[in-house]
């Protein structure tokens, strides 16, 4: 059976919202970068499409990796988990660079949640380096380099997923 999230509303959300603007997480991934830089080094990157593509993207440049892949696994919409499903595995001649278990290949996503999506992963590639920008407690154990911790009941806005706008004055009842 599945593990299905409970449909939240807008003002669910709001009430356990992290809003994470660009400058922050790219602040965020080149910090998560400097950690890596004493992992490594790495034969290639593999991005968790699709939140896991703009840090990879980052986390790749600033390591200077020029190999990057994707495993393509849809899970969530923009409300609820549902069953995972591998749109697209790891390319075979990325998989050969680590060895066919991982080894020296970075996985790289932005958040680790329940930690489904980084178990699948995980059993594709066991020896390669798990790192996430967020992690929440019940996926956090799968990853081996993260940034911040939030609570498993907060609710990321990530860039990608919000628009810039007005926002009323809190002595005009914002939230």
């Amino acid at each position: 059976m599945a593990d299905v999230m409970p449909e939240l509303s807008a003002a669910e959300r709001a009430g356990k919202a992290f809003p994470v603007s660009w400058d922050q997480f790219h602040r965020d991934c080149r910090a998560l970068t400097w950690r890596l830089n004493e992992v490594g080094p790495f034969h290639a990157v593999i991005a968790i499409t699709r939140g896991g593509l703009v840090p990879a993207a980052i986390v790749a440049r600033e390591l200077g990796v020029r190999v990057i892949d994707t495993v393509c696994i849809a899970s969530y919409d923009h409300t609820k988990q549902g069953d995972l499903k591998v749109l697209k595995g790891i390319a075979a001649d990325v998989a050969k660079l680590g060895g066919g278990t991982g080894k020296g290949l970075l996985i790289v996503d932005d958040l680790v949640d329940t930690g489904r999506t980084a178990a699948l992963v995980r059993q594709m590639i066991p020896d390669a380096h798990f790192a996430t920008v967020y992690a929440k407690p019940k996926g956090r154990p799968l990853v081996d380099t993260f940034i911040t911790e939030v609570s498993q009941d907060t609710w990321i806005f990530f860039p990608w997923d919000t628009a810039l706008t007005f926002q009323p004055p809190i002595r005009d009842g914002a939230a």
